[in-house]
């Protein structure tokens, strides 16, 4: 594979660069950084010391293609060369290609296996998307197009009058362009995130692609645009019918059907990341919140007199924890935009690109920010929408056609994006709709560039209180400064809230216009837990609050000190701490947090990174790698856990009406063993000689699990005849997951075949509730910590004691500080988290006895509510849990 160098004067830049390109050609791609100084701080510079280490580094067979952004990194390379061994310097070229299109157009290229040449030449073809001018005819909405044909491509019924094929027909031929069609399955659409994979698979192609919603009959749109693909208002259950001419259009509706195949690589539960709610209080749907924003800003501090000291606000809770401090509004930058004509043209369209580039910076900034101070790429991902609306022509293309007639850039810019704006407010899906904020947010900041204004501003420490907050603005909050977050609208799914929780601060959002009205200096007591905000608090809860911060940041600093050690109860118990992962990156981070081993390895991103079905051996190869990086801690891998909502392209299947009761984890298994057989021999081929477990998900029957292990006899009985290595008899333990009501209630006889459980509380809580967690409307009722579900744990906890077994919990209520001494009361004895949470756990579980534990699980298992649950577990109604215990 040939190697990758990105030379720049920003180590930030280079290092963004970097990560961008991997996130889009795969993290395996040969692409190193030489950005920046080698010192303290890493200060701007370049080093040709420093990218010849960056070229021995991606040295490989292939060569290595060099890209560089201006002045002396050209030099800094050059220079670079010298300081090579003779025999490598004709190996590496150094490439004119615009450093951040090219670098990504090459890495894809790369791991596609070209050669030197070849990736040079996708490098240099990087800005063929921004240059192509694909806006539609005037009177059109931006992006989009005409329908191809001299008579319409589609008949009155949405198929194709060419000769439509269905998605599993792969790519048919209509007017000389190939055509495909895709069914979105994902809860939310085509939402910012997925639609800019949509945009950016197709930009790495050679081919002219067009998107049309069948179902709504929008479009067709052109596919390098984000914002045309955004206004087709793909929901879910829509079709899009996409068509592609040029030399690469078959591969690039493979990729799109492949893309589509793996869920537009959203999280693999197809949801965000969740944060707990209160019960009994409904979260504020898109509608509302759109109304919320609109009452809050019309309102605003004119609401009826700012809160008397002593009132309790009641929110959502946004991210975990708890903030005092005072009152901080959040001052928006005050923009003006001048209509006055413009007489250079050219130094107008300057102004325009260099302040896109200045925001481009900001974003890549507040990208690489998030990515260093959290555990995963999906909060760092949220900004490639902003990325690509800045590289957008539905929306520079008009921009700079108005500069072109006369007008100054901040005008061109301004009013471009209002008439995006206006195309995305006619969506029908709300959701969908609310993303505007996202391009308001990008217009404020190509603003504040042109016109030298500050951005928004926090006058000192303590909780900001704002209407709402866009992801730059979270983004860049420093916690020691920011030590709150209280807004008006908004819900645990905003973007807003999915960084500050990454980030730890502590948030609270959908307060109403109430919260506007505190005054600027007002102490606040905010509980991120309880979703509270108490104004003016008294002496006795400030007090209460100040001791519990110090004892929390002292507990966090020794948490960090002892994250390698075993953790054990006051009482003696030793706890596994261990880890949920989901590629060999996340066991990496894993390992360097302190886990005692994966407690759940999602294998589902072996299968959807894969065109074909994956082979025993390829399958064997990944697993042994991450065994191997565990240096001998256990491994637990779950299998292959998709089902209708989650279809893999090389695995036909039919619609379901509600995927996630449907035929799915071990059900899919079992009913195709050609998918879990070489599964099931790829890990006994690793059992073999590392610490490995299996365990099957979704199992709802003792027979379900029978058939499971008789999976495993035969698979084990197979490998022994053919004299490949494999545990002995018994050297490989193997578990189910409890995560449907059903295996939780007749435990007992499952304890009899499996030799452990381990509680997915994300789907048992569903299950048990019956609500469904992306139903914003009842999602305050999917609470783990409901007594319902708390004695499901129980129940199974107490079969797999009696029956001598180990219960572990994988979900994310493992990771809850309130709900760990609960969950060891109940008789769990392993926790696995997430790589960011590991230290925490550790820590709370040697402050526990187990005689206190199982106490405060039966008064847990008593209460009526999982509100109550919490507010027992914090130590008063609405108060701050002791960190100290």
């Amino acid at each position: 594979m040939v190697g990758i160098v990105i030379v720049s004067h920003s180590a930030k830049l280079a290092d963004g660069v970097v990560e961008l390109a991997r996130e889009m050609a795969g993290p395996d791609v040969l692409i190193v950084a030489a950005g920046g100084l080698d010192l303290p701080g890493r200060p701007l510079g370049t080093d040709a010391a420093g990218v010849a280490g960056a070229v021995q580094q991606a040295w490989g067979d292939d060569g290595v293609l060099v890209l560089m952004d201006l002045g002396s990194a050209v030099l800094s390379a050059e220079l670079a060369l010298e300081l090579l061994p003779e025999e490598h310097r004709p190996g590496v070229l150094l490439c004119e290609a615009p450093i951040v299109e090219g670098a990504v157009a090459a890495a894809v290229a790369a791991r596609l296996g070209e050669p030197l040449d070849r990736v040079a030449a996708e490098a240099r073809g990087g800005l063929a998307g921004k240059i192509a001018h694909l806006g539609g005819p005037a009177g059109e909405p931006a992006g989009q197009q005409p329908a191809p044909g001299a008579d319409g491509a589609s008949g009155p019924d949405g198929a194709s009058e060419a000769d439509g094929a269905s998605e599993a027909d792969g790519a048919s031929e209509a007017d000389g362009a190939l055509e495909t069609r895709i069914r979105v399955s994902n809860p939310l659409g085509l939402h910012a995130r997925p639609a800019a994979r949509f945009v950016q698979t197709v930009g790495q192609f050679d081919a002219k692609v067009t998107a049309e919603n069948m179902t709504s009959r929008a479009g067709p749109a052109s596919a390098r645009s984000l914002n045309g693909v955004a206004t087709l208002g793909v929901r879910q259950g829509h079709e899009v019918l996409v068509r592609a001419t040029g030399p690469q259009a078959a591969e690039v509706l493979s990729a799109l059907r492949d893309l589509a195949a793996r869920n537009f690589d959203e999280p693999a539960d197809g949801q965000q990341p969740e944060a707990q709610q209160p019960e009994a209080q409904p979260a504020t749907t898109a509608p509302q919140a759109a109304s919320a924003r609109a009452a809050a800003e019309a309102a605003g501090a004119e609401a009826a007199g700012p809160p008397a000291a002593g009132t309790l606000l009641r929110g959502l809770a946004g991210s975990t924890g708890v903030a005092l401090g005072d009152a901080r509004p959040l001052r928006p930058a005050l923009v003006e935009v001048p209509r006055q004509p413009a007489a250079d043209p050219a130094a107008e369209l300057a102004r325009l690109d260099a302040a896109l580039d200045a925001t481009t910076r900001d974003v890549l900034a507040a990208r690489d920010s998030v990515s260093t101070r959290t555990s995963g790429g999906y909060e760092s991902a949220i900004f490639d929408a902003h990325l690509l609306f800045l590289q957008d022509e539905a929306l520079l293309d008009p921009a700079r056609q108005r500069i072109g007639e006369g007008r100054n850039a901040a005008d061109a810019w301004d009013s471009a994006v209002s008439d995006m704006v206006g195309v995305w407010q006619q969506l029908t899906d709300a959701y969908q709709r609310d993303r505007v904020r996202d391009l308001e947010s990008i217009r404020s900041q190509v603003l504040a560039h042109l016109l030298s204004v500050s951005r928004s501003q926090v006058s000192g420490t303590g909780v900001v209180v704002a209407a709402e907050l866009t992801p730059a603005d979270t983004a860049g909050f420093d916690p020691a400064v920011v030590t709150g977050i209280a807004t008006a609208v908004g819900g645990p799914t905003s973007h807003a809230a999915i960084l500050a929780r990454a980030l730890g601060i502590p948030a609270v959002l959908g307060l109403g216009p109430a919260v506007l009205a505190v005054p600027e200096g007002t102490p606040l007591l905010l509980d991120g837990d309880a979703g509270t905000v108490l104004v003016a608090p008294d002496a006795a809860a400030v007090a209460a609050a100040e001791l519990a911060g110090t004892r929390r940041r002292a507990a966090g600093e020794r948490a960090r000190q002892l994250a390698a050690e075993p953790a054990v109860t006051a009482d003696g118990t030793r706890v596994e701490v261990a880890a949920n992962a989901g590629s060999a990156e996340d066991v990496r981070r894993a390992v360097a947090a302190g886990a005692d081993g994966i407690g759940l390895l999602r294998t589902e991103f072996v299968f959807m990174s894969a065109r074909s079905m994956p082979t025993e051996a390829e399958q064997e190869a990944v697993y042994r790698d991450i065994a191997r990086i565990l240096d001998g801690r256990p491994l637990i891998v779950r299998t292959l856990d998709v089902g209708a909502d989650k279809p893999l392209s090389y695995l036909p299947r039919d619609a379901e009406p509600n995927p996630a009761l449907g035929e799915r984890g071990i059900r899919l298994g079992l009913a195709r063993t050609d998918l879990l057989l070489p599964q099931i021999r790829a890990v006994l081929r690793v059992a073999a000689d590392h610490p490995v477990k299996l365990m099957f998900p979704m199992v709802a029957t003792d027979q379900e699990m029978r058939s499971a292990l008789g999976l495993v006899a035969d698979a084990r009985r197979s490998l022994l005849a053919e004299g490949a290595a494999g545990p002995a008899e018994g050297g490989m333990e193997v578990g189910i997951m409890i995560e449907v009501p059903s295996a939780a209630l007749i435990a007992g006889t499952l304890a009899g075949g499996a030799d452990f459980f381990s509680v997915g509380t994300n789907d048992l809580t569903q299950y048990t509730m019956a609500a469904d967690r992306e139903v914003t409307a009842v999602a305050g009722l999917s609470d783990a910590m409901h007594p319902a579900v708390l004695t499901l744990i129980g129940r199974a906890a107490a079969a797999a004691t009696a029956a001598g077994r180990w219960i572990g919990v994988c979900g994310e209520l493992a990771a809850d500080p309130l709900a760990v001494p609960l969950l060891l009361g109940l008789g769990v004895r392993e926790l696995s988290v997430g790589a960011g949470s590991v230290a925490a756990v550790k820590q709370v579980v040697r402050r526990t006895s187990l005689a206190d534990c199982a106490e405060l699980a039966r008064r847990a298992t008593g209460l009526p509510s999982a509100q109550a649950v919490r507010e027992m577990m914090s130590g008063r109604p609405g108060g701050v849990w002791d960190a100290e215990g």
